[in-house]
């Protein structure tokens, strides 16, 4: 990895050896990003988080884990994946040109939600039927895959399985860049769950909040089983 050398921390026990390690980028360092960031330097990728706050409030989980404190601006040069995990209502405050710095055909993960009542307030171009993540798309500029969503955030830390494990979950992935789907797929493998394909991001509202699909535990015949369950009709309780 470049760089100076890091902290070698319990979580650097998931090591192994022939794994190809990545530069990650992630972006909001709430329950999601935050756990993502232990679970992804502890597999050996060269992690830099970012939040709203600035690199200095960071420097706990950076103590804790080796992975990089930067500023948002900063979050994606040179990587080849980039988690967007913070509240949608935020997404056009991100930094112009945000993607410009990252490698060549980098992976953008969209972990986002519309929670009109709750957060985020009335987004028209949702309420008129645009999906969260062409939405979060539109204003980056850059094509996004859909993940983690609908993924409670301990267990990133508590329920990863190894590949045929009875009790491996899936988790449901949408996006339109077959490529970029497939590397945010290897990564979820990595990191002990099963995964499948949602279909494109126009059809990603078959994860969004109140589906049967979210926040399910279950393994991929579940998954796919409740993706095809799902109705585009938005509930009213996740509309403005």
């Amino acid at each position: 990895m470049a760089g100076t050398a890091r902290p070698r921390t319990r979580h650097h026990r998931e090591l192994g050896k022939d794994r190809h390690l990545m530069k990650i980028g992630i972006i909001g360092a709430g329950n999601i990003g935050g756990n993502l960031t232990r679970r992804l330097t502890a597999l050996g990728h060269d992690v830099s988080v970012a939040n709203s706050r600035g690199p200095q409030t960071l420097s706990a989980l950076a103590e804790e884990t080796g992975a990089t404190p930067v500023t948002v601006a900063e979050a994606a040069r040179g990587a080849r994946i980039v988690v967007v995990t913070i509240p949608l209502k935020n997404i056009p405050d991100l930094p112009k040109g945000l993607l410009d710095g990252a490698a060549d055909g980098v992976a953008v993960i969209d972990t986002g939600n519309y929670y009109p009542k709750e957060r985020d307030g009335r987004i028209a171009a949702i309420e008129e039927g645009l999906t969260e993540s062409r939405w979060t798309e539109r204003h980056l500029g850059h094509p996004v895959v859909k993940a983690f969503n609908g993924t409670y955030a301990q267990d990133i830390l508590e329920r990863p399985r190894p590949k045929g494990d009875p009790e491996r979950i899936a988790l449901p992935v949408a996006g339109d860049d077959e490529t970029a789907k497939q590397a945010v797929r290897d990564l979820i493998d990595e990191l002990g769950f099963d995964s499948v394909d949602s279909g494109g991001i126009d059809e990603s509202w078959r994860q969004q909040p109140d589906t049967p699909v979210y926040g399910l535990r279950a393994g991929v015949e579940g998954v796919t089983e409740a993706l095809a369950a799902a109705s585009p009709e938005r509930p009213e309780a996740f509309r403005a």
